[in-house]
């Protein structure tokens, strides 16, 4: 497990950090020789939040944005702490046979995202896996919504979802996937041991690979004429059935 430093760079990036997330906004750097108006109001903002500002010049800003158009402006934000896919057996074990995990295939939406770790974190989740593709960063617009789970809740990025689900299994994790599509129901499965929730992101749902290796599919009943719910709230959904099933 590790938390590191990250570069947060323009003017609306750097804005939108210090509005959600000051807490974790370490310092902003402002181009000496810039004459922006939103640089200003940045300032004024940073130095409301107790942030430090530093006046540096063009090319420093340069080095840190790198192909990124920094817009005379960036800030060091303490990313949120990021859990190695080798830590999930340990997650798993300490668990002691009734691990509830949520799997988001690809959920890019961060205020999305934001909301699943909320609901993760409320329902007593061992930890939350993403793929370290297609899905939103655990950045500072994720992290107002999640209302600190971000950080109180392992978020473990893996680089092959598929992958990671075969390896849970072998540890006893049952694996549902959730598909709209399928005669099966939430609640006709148990629920109440190792269990790994797996949900699709917000366009396309889950990807074929994750769909084959899932060990059943379910769908949520809706009774209503609603083609889909959001990817949060189905999450919550999911999540507290488990809760219920397992007597909290």
């Amino acid at each position: 497990m590790s938390k590191q430093n990250q570069w947060v760079v323009g003017v609306n990036a750097v804005a939108s950090a210090i509005e959600n997330d000051a807490e974790h906004v370490r310092e902003v750097l402002v181009d000496s020789g810039a004459r922006n108006p939103r640089l200003v109001e940045i300032e004024e903002q940073a130095r409301r939040y107790g942030i430090e500002v530093r006046k540096v010049a063009t090319q420093a800003l340069d080095g840190i944005g790198g192909n990124v158009r920094h817009q005379g402006v960036a800030a060091r934000y303490a990313a949120a702490r990021t859990w190695d896919e080798s830590e999930l057996p340990g997650l798993v074990e300490a668990a002691g046979g009734k691990a509830l995990l949520l799997v988001l295939d690809g959920v890019q939406d961060p205020h999305n995202l934001g909301a699943c770790l909320r609901s993760a974190l409320a329902a007593g989740a061992t930890a939350v896996v993403i793929p370290k593709d297609k899905s939103a960063p655990v950045n500072a617009t994720v992290r107002k919504p999640s209302a600190g789970a971000a950080d109180r809740l392992p978020v473990v990025q893996v680089t092959n979802l598929a992958r990671t689900l075969r390896e849970l299994q072998k540890l006893g994790v049952w694996a549902y996937g959730l598909a709209g599509e399928v005669d099966d129901t939430l609640y006709g499965v148990d629920l109440k041991g190792n269990v790994a929730l797996v949900l699709g992101g917000e366009a396309d749902g889950l990807r074929r690979l994750t769909r084959e290796t899932c060990d059943g599919l379910v769908r949520i009943p809706m009774p209503g004429d609603v083609e889909s719910l959001n990817v949060s709230v189905a999450a919550g959904i999911c999540l507290f059935e488990a809760v219920r099933q397992r007597g909290g």
